[in-house]
């Protein structure tokens, strides 16, 4: 029989209280939801005018095409650049000068403590507000930097991860430093830091709608656009519940494709299964 060894199996009075708690909390759910929809319904928030905008072929394919493909244009561009970002910064943090060393430290904690938001602003004044791309890059750049600060991190933990025996190896034959670093350490880093890249890819691509500070072109631009217009009465509430609606489905759509990544990348790591106390056949345990 298998089982856990972190929690005991629930007794008949254990599985009842289980039962009464998820009753609870599906009618307290289901009481939240009601809530929010009678409170919807009577500020008007189902009024087909305030829904017209998005079964309108002209403001689908904005969504679709201003909305849409800018946001995952400036994501793209922007993990793209955070991943270089991050190897530089992580290969300095590695370094053995600490004239190489140091900065690389300042930079990430430096980039990691800022809040995006302001990187986006304070990139924005700097590019000048006057000019049409300024907007696109100061999303890009800012994201860039504070992805890239995070990647850093998670390149060097990838790095330290890779077996020290094999390093050693490496030197024993005769490979240098760099060779070691390009053909040992770098390849099994990418390997390892590949499901924490495909995480930050997700933050990445909500972070984009920061961009709405800055003007930038995605969906939160898209959708000031809609709400704002006086024919549809204000409809921001139905207008956030389709934006955040497109965002969830690309980031399910960027996890199935993360996850097949993983499976034939790395594979598909399998639980430890580790037997319950006096379960284990003493015949199967290794002799020492």
């Amino acid at each position: 029989m298998s089982g856990s060894v972190l929690f005991d199996v629930p007794g008949p009075r254990a599985v009842a209280r289980q039962r009464v708690y998820t009753v609870a909390a599906a009618v307290l759910l289901a009481g939240a939801v009601a809530y929010a929809v009678i409170r919807l319904e009577q500020n008007g928030q189902f009024e087909y005018q305030k829904w017209e905008p998005f079964v309108s072929p002209v403001y689908i394919e904005a969504l679709l095409v201003d909305g849409v493909l800018e946001t995952l244009k400036m994501a793209f561009s922007a993990i793209l650049l955070a991943v270089g970002f991050g190897v530089l910064l992580g290969v300095g943090k590695l370094s053995e000068h600490w004239w190489v060393r140091r900065p690389s430290w300042a930079l990430v904690e430096f980039w990691r403590a800022v809040p995006v938001l302001l990187s986006m602003i304070f990139i924005w004044n700097l590019l000048g507000t006057d000019k049409e791309s300024s907007p696109y890059w100061a999303v890009v750049l800012a994201l860039m930097l504070y992805n890239g600060a995070v990647l850093a991190e998670v390149f060097r933990a990838g790095v330290n991860a890779v077996p020290k025996g094999q390093v050693e190896a490496a030197y024993a034959v005769g490979l240098r430093k760099t060779q070691v670093m390009l053909a040992i350490q770098l390849p099994q880093a990418v390997k390892i830091m590949l499901p924490a890249l495909i995480s930050q890819c997700v933050v990445a691509l909500k972070d984009t709608a920061l961009g709405y500070v800055v003007l930038a072109p995605g969906l939160t631009y898209v959708a000031r656009l809609i709400y704002s217009n006086a024919d549809f009465a204000q409809n921001q509430i139905p207008t956030v519940f389709v934006v955040a609606l497109i965002y969830i489905v690309l980031n399910l759509i960027l996890t199935a494709v993360a996850t097949w990544v993983q499976k034939k990348f790395v594979g598909e790591k399998k639980v430890l299964e580790v037997p319950m106390v006096g379960e284990a056949d003493p015949k199967q345990l290794p002799t020492l």
